[in-house]
């Protein structure tokens, strides 16, 4: 099961790269996200971020794990998160291209630094909050409660803030500020697929840190 688990994980992630890198398949993937950016947002984060979610359950437990994990509860929050994405990319670039030309920030018309202060300021202000928000959607997704009254407060004061600022927190400036950086240096209707590729990598991290909070609990 392991091994068939694995297998199909790698083919999605392979057919995705095949539709980005044929030429035919990448122009009807351009023309249906310029025609429906938010149902394409959503299909890309609700397939790419929960393969992301799958494999930070395998760093964290050493397997794959499909049972009991509510995995179409899964599905739904990553595809609400694409929804926000598909809309924070335009947003901050529109944004940073207004102060760029008011003179508020240094940059007007070289193409790189541009994209640094798009990702930059996407860093700054939604990242964090963004990886929060998974983590406690994460956490009432685990209790069964997504759907019920949420225990915010208790589920806010039960995240290991610690190993969320040390490892999360980091990787913003270690990872995601160079690479949307990079991302935002790509024609609009291929930033959305990239930042979904990228969940995998947020899968990994995500992982990482809570592997790290159960052993903190079972060593304390």
């Amino acid at each position: 099961m392991q091994i068939a688990i694995t297998l199909t994980w790698l083919l999605l992630l392979a057919g995705v790269l095949t539709v980005l890198g044929v030429p035919q398949s990448r122009e009807a993937f351009v023309s249906l996200t310029k025609a429906h950016p938010y149902l394409m947002g959503m299909a890309k984060f609700a397939l790419l971020g929960t393969m992301g979610e799958l494999l930070s359950w395998k760093v964290v437990s050493g397997k794959w794990k499909l049972a009991g994990v509510r995995l179409w509860q899964r599905v739904m929050v990553w595809a609400f998160i694409g929804i926000l994405l598909t809309a924070a990319f335009p947003l901050f670039s529109a944004g940073v291209e207004g102060l760029l030309e008011s003179g508020y920030l240094p940059g007007s018309g070289v193409n790189w630094l541009a994209a640094f202060w798009k990702s930059f300021f996407l860093q700054a202000v939604f990242a964090f909050p963004f990886m929060v928000f998974h983590r406690i959607t994460d956490t009432l997704i685990e209790r069964g409660k997504l759907f019920k009254k949420w225990p915010f407060i208790e589920v806010y004061r039960g995240i290991d803030w610690d190993n969320m600022f040390r490892i999360v927190g980091w990787a913003i400036v270690w990872f995601w500020l160079p690479v949307h950086t990079v991302n935002f240096m790509l024609p609009p209707e291929f930033r959305v697929v990239v930042a979904a590729l990228l969940a995998i990598v947020l899968g990994l991290i995500l992982g990482v840190a809570k592997r790290k909070a159960v052993q903190k609990d079972a060593a304390g």
